[in-house]
């Protein structure tokens, strides 16, 4: 029977957080289509809310192992559906302005799909006892995000080693990948999941932020994608930091 219940309690979890997370797509594809919002912030706010959001939903669904492959599920549906969308075995306007820049299907098969393959790695091997995933999303959702738009609205003062990027944007990542670090490692303490040192955490928190921040600053963007290098280095440099 308590099998059964956590099944079911997660089913219903996993419905929740997928109608939520589709809510949160169209509601900004509404505001881009009524001109009340530009349609690159929209898709940035989309890139911040959704994986900071479909992490923080993580303490509703049971404490069985299971548990996280029932999260996972939400960024595997949405795996799929940019999947078809972007082969353009479908189609969906909507879905392409609120997640790519110049609205190509194929777009799809790279930032956003390799956003929601973090998710779910993310979910699925790190969950809610470890720092080290939720550290990796708040780099690459608030950190990444943030620096995003403070570069392309203040970011006038370039970096000397990659003119696409700006000191505002870089000095941006490093302040909110920290502060929303800090806050979900809180709100997870607090839940009463995880067990930290708030003196070290702080400083160990720094230190994978300027990592991130120096990374995403590279000019390796045709190289590798931010929303692999930069959840993927604090992956790294969060495991490392915290295991000592």
């Amino acid at each position: 029977c308590a099998v059964s219940g956590d099944l079911l309690h997660d089913a219903g979890a996993t419905a929740a957080v997928l109608a939520g997370a589709y809510s949160l797509v169209l509601g900004f594809d509404n505001l881009a289509r009524r001109n009340l919002i530009q349609q690159n912030l929209s898709r940035k706010l989309v890139h911040i809310l959704s994986g900071l959001l479909f992490m923080m939903s993580w303490p509703i669904f049971s404490t069985s192992t299971e548990a996280r492959y029932f999260a996972s599920l939400v960024p595997t549906v949405n795996c799929l559906r940019l999947v078809v969308y972007g082969l353009s075995l479908a189609k969906d306007e909507g879905l392409l302005k609120s997640l790519t820049r110049e609205g190509k299907p194929e777009e799809l098969l790279r930032g956003p799909l390799y956003y929601v393959l973090i998710l779910i790695l993310s979910a699925v091997v790190f969950w809610r006892e470890s720092p080290v995933g939720l550290i990796s999303l708040a780099m690459m959702c608030g950190g990444d995000g943030i620096a995003d738009i403070m570069g392309r609205r203040f970011g006038s003062k370039r970096l000397p080693y990659n003119q696409g990027k700006s000191w505002i944007g870089s000095i941006s990542m490093f302040i909110f990948g920290f502060w929303v670090s800090i806050g979900m490692l809180y709100y997870y303490s607090a839940l009463g999941y995880l067990e930290l040192d708030w003196g070290r955490t702080v400083q160990k928190v720094a230190l994978v932020s300027l990592v991130a921040t120096v990374v995403e600053s590279l000019p390796i963007a045709n190289v590798v994608d931010d929303n692999i290098s930069v959840p993927l280095v604090s992956m790294v440099a969060a495991f490392l930091t915290f295991s000592f």
